[in-house]
């Protein structure tokens, strides 16, 4: 058996590592721990090594201060058109004040659950079926408000709380979805209608354009060829009046008038001759035999023409 000289010291020995164990405490990075000295707040313990007084302090609370992220289980919300949906989400939270989240409320993670729950509701029932997918930004915002004021005394911040999921009732999504169905078929036949409005459009447009060019063209072809055939009477009108005062002045010359007369009886030796080679019939203006007589007709015509002539 052990003499006393050995259990005692051995006894002692348990004894300061039992306290050793109770006083000395090592807080990890981003934890803080909350201590009661006699059953009362005595103080929190940052990061690092601490002593405590032995069977006097004791640590009651351990917080974590990194951001924790919550869940929040799906529950059943009416919108304000009276449809049933089933919304879940998250909430990313923050230990600001370790002594408030301790003592301010017995459990802050199912406070701040429960607030979470009773708080989407209201906001849901404040907007229509088709507007809550849309809307999910605004509802999130609101949760946060509402959640962040309500645990301002509990020593934990809201950062955010985020809709995962939103699920209507079956025959809603059926619903939904020949609603969503008949908007496709829809805005393509709005799309197709427009697309053939403007084609007849751009179609009339071109027929018109193509109407006014081609009026265009034949009132500038038209325009062209009077202007062509007035030129061209004017240029044969002043030809022919510069031969005839070409020829007056010639008749004007010295032996001009007995180039007239030989000229005159050739061309009506001619033209008779002419006349009596295509008919029987030979209508006679004068005496056949009496061509001096008709030559000084003509030259009696022509001697009255001068003074026009020269004019």
């Amino acid at each position: 058996m052990l003499s006393m000289s050995v259990i005692v010291p051995i006894a002692i020995a348990v004894l300061v590592l039992i306290v050793v164990a109770k006083t000395a405490v090592v807080v990890p990075q981003q934890s803080a721990f909350v201590v009661e000295r006699l059953g009362r707040y005595s103080g929190t313990l940052d990061a690092g090594f601490h002593i405590l007084l032995p069977f006097v302090d004791v640590i009651r609370y351990k917080h974590s201060l990194k951001e924790l992220a919550l869940d929040i289980p799906e529950q059943v919300c009416i919108t304000r058109d009276n449809v049933q949906v089933g919304v879940d989400g998250v909430i990313y939270l923050k230990v600001l004040n370790p002594e408030r989240a301790s003592y301010g409320v017995q459990d802050f993670f199912f406070a701040i659950s429960q607030l979470a729950q009773t708080t989407l509701r209201s906001e849901m029932g404040k907007i229509d079926l088709d507007k809550t997918f849309e809307e999910r930004a605004n509802i999130n915002a609101s949760v946060v408000s509402e959640l962040d004021k309500a645990s301002e005394p509990w020593g934990v911040k809201v950062l955010r709380y985020e809709i995962k999921n939103i699920t209507p009732p079956k025959d809603i999504l059926a619903a939904m979805e020949k609603q969503m169905r008949a908007e496709r078929e829809k805005r393509a036949v709005i799309l197709t209608s427009e697309g053939q409005r403007d084609a007849m459009i751009n179609s009339a447009e071109g027929e018109k354009q193509q109407t006014i060019k081609a009026s265009e063209a034949t009132r500038q072809r038209q325009i062209n060829e009077a202007e062509g055939e007035a030129l061209a009477i004017l240029a044969v009108a002043d030809a022919t009046a510069t031969g005839l005062r070409k020829v007056a002045d010639a008749i004007q010359q010295p032996g001009g008038r007995d180039a007239v007369t030989l000229r005159v009886a050739e061309q009506w030796v001619t033209q008779f001759g002419h006349l009596a080679k295509h008919t029987n019939t030979v209508i006679v203006p004068a005496p056949v035999g009496d061509v001096a007589a008709m030559i000084a007709t003509a030259m009696n015509v022509l001697t009255e023409s001068k003074p026009r002539l020269g004019a």
